[in-house]
């Protein structure tokens, strides 16, 4: 039989972190135990105080305790009792200390952990698979749902101590009457069936914010990249009517989590109520119970229904976040199915050239290059113009090795892509793309992204041979300066030469530049080819654009058309078929 989703969750972060857990549980257990302890020292206290005179027969569990304390020699005074019953509870919350301590240190392990495995699945998946993903999607999984995730295993957890808990009561419960602790689980489990659906209404609740949260997300991100559009033509209102429809079916969805936990929380305590005090009636006038022991048994069945009736709430807050889990575990899945594959192979440091024979590539119906050859020397500057769609950029990738051919072999020194070690490729490769992929922090970090490796001297030999020192040293607070959201307190072209030196600070041999002058005025496009130019011989530098500026520095220029070239001489232009 299949345990419930929710149930699955918690066993499957148990079995996951499961030292840890069972260090949880057996604190939680050992916890149970000493504050049954304390309860079971209370209805001898109750004796002692009431005394017997009012009749009825005393508990097994009475004679049990009393029994326990004269097999240690000690008599049981009203001193002994309330220094064992005080005891116990300081026992008991040492230990809940404990374990309270140790749920947040697992919940902390399992939101890092959720959030790391996602990233590394992402970032490992194949090119083809990650240009599908929606990033508001992504984001929205490392954030939101990781934390809905965390928030579902306390409430788990929380429901594993009262379960625990509720066994401890449920032994002190029947010893002191059977029949009266089957009548109190009878009316619990009347209760928890009752109100079953109030718990079905929130688990729907919580999948539909699930995927809710997504769409939501994702959307803003996408409508906060084009804010500045919006605002200059005075449409706003337009990105509201974009994220209208996911935001009123989120608050309609909250709205039916609310509903169902006040609803529960309300109908709960009236119905317990009512069937404890129907227990009460029925000790004392049908069956003469001895007042400690009916009071006794009153105080253990009302916890034991509070437990009861905590467990079910705990498990209804639960619900409505487990979605998130197997949300979030299913995009892992799916990054780590199409996961890129990098075998090891030749260890190449590239000092020869960067050839491609004979390259036949199709996206679908459409295709892409078409019997494509190229030969890149190294040292020199090779630059690719042609208009969009021409099939450029599907080069740069193929020569990266993010996309491969399907007929044809890309050649690294003479070494087919398939047979060289990708990622000590990739390591020799700077890349400046054409997007803005400036982040909201220091110049510093937006070079080294954090890179502990780097020092000060790497990044001042990147901003000099980008071009980018002079400018960089007169701001306020040098490399130490904001670049803002997307660079936004840089201009255009000051953008691209930090990008440039980001993508020198590793000393790359290959400079590929993705059309990354395109957005950029006459001036400072110019002013990039002469950094250019003056970085040829050190670097070997593929440059691709749409634009002919690049071509005067160029050592070879080729016009890309429909997946065919035609090699460009940088100063007539003159075409020469290849």
């Amino acid at each position: 039989m299949r345990l419930p989703d929710a149930m699955r969750l918690i066993q499957t972060l148990l079995t996951i972190y499961r030292a840890q857990s069972l260090t949880l549980i057996l604190a939680l257990l050992c916890a149970s135990i000493l504050e049954g302890v304390s309860l079971t020292a209370l209805l001898p206290l109750l004796n002692l105080v009431l005394g017997q005179a009012e009749g009825g027969e005393p508990s097994q569990l009475a004679v049990w305790a009393e029994n326990i304390l004269g097999q240690a020699g000690l008599e049981p005074s009203l001193g002994l009792l309330l220094m064992i019953i005080v005891a116990g509870i300081t026992a008991k919350n040492g230990l809940l200390l404990y374990a309270n301590r140790k749920v947040g240190y697992i919940a902390a392990d399992v939101t890092t952990d959720l959030r790391l495995e996602l990233l590394r699945a992402v970032m490992g998946s194949r090119w083809s698979y990650f240009i599908h993903q929606s990033v508001g999607k992504m984001s929205n999984a490392m954030a939101t749902e990781t934390m809905r995730v965390t928030e579902a295993f306390v409430f788990g957890t929380q429901m594993l101590a009262l379960g625990i808990q509720g066994i401890v009561y449920g032994f002190i419960a029947l010893s002191v009457s059977w029949e009266a602790t089957l009548f109190c689980l009878g009316a619990s489990s009347f209760i928890l069936i009752a109100s079953q659906g109030l718990v079905r209404m929130s688990k729907k609740a919580g999948n539909k914010q699930t995927d809710l949260y997504a769409s939501l997300i994702g959307r803003l991100t996408d409508t906060l990249q084009s804010v500045k559009p919006f605002k200059a033509m005075d449409r706003g209102e337009v990105a509201g009517k974009v994220l209208e429809h996911e935001t009123r079916g989120l608050n309609k969805a909250l709205q039916k989590q609310v509903l169902g936990r006040s609803a529960l929380e309300s109908a709960q305590e009236p119905m317990f109520a009512i069937f404890i005090s129907l227990g009460i009636f029925l000790a004392l006038d049908r069956f003469n119970m001895a007042v400690a022991t009916v009071f006794m048994m009153v105080l253990v069945s009302a916890k034991l229904a509070t437990i009861i009736g905590d467990i079910q709430k705990k498990y209804q807050k639960m619900v409505v976040r487990e979605s998130a889990y197997w949300a979030v575990r299913n995009r892992i899945d799916e990054a780590e199915a199409a996961s890129e594959e990098l075998h090891s192979g030749k260890q190449v440091q590239f000092s020869e050239d960067i050839a491609l024979q004979d390259i036949r590539l199709s996206y679908g119906d459409n295709q892409v290059l078409q019997g494509f050859s190229l030969h890149v020397p190294c040292g020199s500057m090779t630059t690719l113009i042609g208009p969009s769609g021409s099939g450029k950029t599907t080069i740069v990738d193929l020569i990266v090795g993010l996309v491969r051919p399907d007929a044809g072999q890309v050649l690294i020194d003479g070494h087919p892509m398939d047979e060289v070690d990708i990622p000590t490729w990739r390591r020799q490769v700077g890349y400046v793309p054409q997007e803005n992929l400036l982040l909201h922090d220091t110049i510093y970090n937006n070079i080294t992204l954090g890179e502990t490796d780097l020092s000060e001297a790497d990044v001042e030999h990147a901003l000099r041979a980008a071009g980018a020192w002079d400018f960089v040293t007169e701001m306020e607070n040098g490399s130490q300066t904001l670049a803002g959201e997307r660079g936004a307190r840089l201009s255009g072209g000051q953008r691209q030469r930090i990008m440039l030196a980001r993508a020198l600070v590793h000393r790359p041999r290959l400079l590929i530049l993705d059309e990354a002058t395109n957005a950029l005025d006459p001036e400072s496009e110019a002013e990039i080819c002469r950094t250019l130019e003056a970085l040829k011989g050190e670097v070997t530098i593929l440059a691709v654009t749409h634009q002919t500026a690049l071509a005067q520095v160029s050592d070879r220029v080729y016009r890309v058309v429909d997946g065919r070239f035609a090699e460009v001489t940088s100063t007539d232009a003159r075409v020469v078929e290849s």
